[in-house]
This record gives C-alpha cells, sequence and structure tokens, in this order.
C-alpha cells in the first residue's frame, strides 16, 4: 500500500468541563522522518511518548505535531487564569524596579497573553485526564493524518502504474530494432573488411576476437532483460504494504543507468529519440516518487 509523504489529519479531546486538547499533525516531503512539536508547557513532559506514537504511523517525512488547548461555553468566554495573571505581574513589577522604569503595569494588557483569559489552567488533579486527553487525540489525529496519506498514495499507486505501462511501450518499440544488432554490426565490420581488402581468415584469431568484441559492446540483450527486471519489481512494489519510498527511489537510479546504457551501446538514430522519450518519463515518475513515504 502506497502512502503519500505529504498529510493532515486533526484529533480533539476533552479533559475538564468546556477545556479539550486539539491535536494537528501535518508533514511534508523529506528523505529521513524529522518531527517538531508545539506543546503547552504543561504537557512537555508528554512530548517523548507522542514522539514515539508519532513512529507508529510514519517512518519519513518532515512532521509538524501542534498541540493546543481550545475552551468553550463559560469556560472559554470569561475564565481568567488568576495565578498566571499574579505571577506575571509580579514579574512585571520587579522588573519595573529593577530597570528603574515608572510606568505601571497595564493588567488590561496582560490578559491578551496566551494563557491568561479563557483558559481553566492545569493542575495537578486534572493533569492525568490531560495526558489521556492528549493520548486520544492524538490518536484520532493520526489515523486521520493516515487516511489522507492513503488516498493520497492510491492516487499516486495509479499514476505510477500509468507511467510504467508507457515505459514497457517505449522498450517495446527499441526491442526490435535493437534486436540482431551486434550479429548485423559483425557482419558490417567483415564487409568494410573485405572491402579494404584486409584477410580475415577463419585462422585469424587475433582480428576476429577483436571483430566479436566491438560487435558484442553494441549487444543490448542484458539491458532489455534487466529493464524488464526492474519493471516486475516495480510492479512488487506497488502491492507491499511496507514503505517503498527508499526502494522505489533506488530502482530509478537503476532503471536510469540501464536505458542510458543501452542508448550509448545502440547508437542507432532511429532508437535515440526513444530513449530521450523514457528517459523523459522516467524523470517524471522520479519526482512523483519522492512524495512516497
Amino acid at each position: 500500500m502506497l502512502r503519500s509523504m505529504t498529510g493532515f489529519g486533526k484529533g480533539e479531546a476533552s479533559f475538564v468541563e468546556g477545556q479539550h486538547l486539539v491535536v494537528e499533525v501535518s508533514s511534508v516531503n523529506r528523505k529521513q522522518l524529522e518531527v517538531r512539536t508545539a506543546f503547552p508547557p504543561e504537557l512537555v513532559s508528554q512530548e517523548i511518548p507522542a514522539r514515539k506514537m508519532v513512529q507508529e504511523y510514519i517512518s519519513r517525512g518532515a512532521v509538524q505535531l501542534r498541540v493546543s488547548v481550545n475552551s468553550t461555553g463559560a469556560a472559554g468566554q470569561g475564565a481568567v487564569n488568576r495565578e498566571l495573571l499574579r505571577s506575571l505581574i509580579r514579574e512585571c513589577q520587579e522588573m519595573r524596579r529593577e530597570f528603574g522604569l515608572q510606568d505601571e503595569v497595564a493588567v488590561e494588557t496582560l490578559m491578551s497573553v496566551p494563557g491568561v483569559l479563557g483558559a481553566t489552567p492545569f493542575s495537578p488533579e486534572n493533569q492525568p485526564a490531560a495526558v489521556e486527553a492528549l493520548e486520544t487525540a492524538l490518536r484520532g489525529a493520526l489515523e486521520k493524518f493516515q487516511e489522507m496519506r492513503t488516498v493520497e498514495g492510491e492516487a499516486l499507486r495509479r499514476d505510477f502504474a500509468g507511467r510504467l505501462a508507457v515505459l514497457e511501450k517505449l522498450l517495446g518499440e527499441i526491442e526490435p530494432q535493437v534486436s540482431g544488432l551486434a550479429a548485423s554490426i559483425r557482419e558490417r565490420l567483415l564487409e568494410k573488411l573485405a572491402a579494404e581488402k584486409i584477410p580475415t581468415g577463419a585462422d585469424d584469431d587475433r582480428l576476429l576476437k577483436e571483430v566479436l568484441f566491438y560487435a558484442d559492446k553494441s549487444d543490448v540483450t542484458e539491458e532489455i532483460t534487466r529493464l524488464r527486471s526492474h519493471f516486475a519489481q516495480f510492479r512488487r512494489f506497488l502491492d507491499e504494504t511496507k514503505p517503498v519510498g527508499r526502494s522505489l527511489d533506488f530502482l530509478m537510479q537503476e532503471l536510469f543507468r540501464e536505458i542510458t546504457t543501452l542508448g550509448n551501446k545502440a547508437g542507432i538514430p532511429t532508437v535515440s529519440p526513444l530513449v530521450v522519450a523514457f528517459k523523459c518519463e522516467l524523470e517524471k515518475l522520479r519526482e512523483q516518487i519522492q512524495n512516497v513515504e
């Protein structure tokens, strides 16, 4: 099952009346897994367990995990975190005395500090409920995140299958043009030697070996066989249940190498445009593979 590396998921869970945690998970492409977090100070201790849960769902990508508190009802309209507000006032007063500032502390200004107005402060009593809510909300966000990535992955899978069919068609057009190429080149070389009146007797092992060596260098049977093998491997990867982005990326390198070698060895004017078209389609495929986990 292919999954996209890009996605978004959101989960919520209540921990006290009027207060619930909101967890948002989003990701973009990255070769390795990188998780960035934004937690309320009271839940920073849960960052490591949250990262471990993320790793259960995601193997690579740049992941942003954001946790916030949302207040509803009376808690969201007028509740004041008095303990936090008092602490801020004391700190402001101490700073003014320390630096000799004359202006008074504006309580109204401090009310706009996040967490002062409209949020019930965390307390030792509700901490276990908050931790449980975090786990529930995170799990819900990751499930939705996974659903979105799976839908996008299926779209990528269909696109890959279509592009693979194009590559097979191009190789099918190349193959008859290079079939028997080595033998043809060998005959042309012998004819050229005969035209130049250079003797090529059956007992001239050295000359015949050189002719065969040069002709064999144009034999692309091995490259065609490898390309078809890579196509089959590509299809097997599309049916895997584990992440295959890295494997597909490596397979693209092998496909590029084989078609480049084929083009260099064949050297036929009618084959060159087909090789170019093959490489263009491969490049489009490689760009899309960068989106696969």
